[in-house]
């Protein structure tokens, strides 16, 4: 997360809000505590699948917001996949 820019506090709330985001859109119903799981782990993952292509997304918490929307969008179809 302090490669990202960003302390606990924000990694917490901006994740918060990424996992929101991708609940939203991928149409799921998980409460708060899970919303923040999923936007701290989906950065993580999100950040390690993209680096591992090549890619970045830059610093700071526009970019932490965005890969953990992304990573968590993955999380929730991969937890979908799973339970089927």
């Amino acid at each position: 997360m302090e490669d990202a820019g960003v302390g606990w506090i924000a990694a917490i709330i901006i994740g918060g809000f990424a996992g929101w985001l991708a609940e939203k859109f991928m149409n799921s119903n998980m409460g708060l505590i899970m919303n923040i799981i999923l936007g701290i782990v989906g950065a993580i993952v999100a950040n390690a699948i993209l680096s591992a292509l090549g890619l970045t997304l830059g610093a700071g918490w526009l970019a932490y917001l965005i890969a953990g929307f992304i990573g968590a969008c993955i999380l929730i179809a991969v937890g979908r996949i799973i339970r089927r």
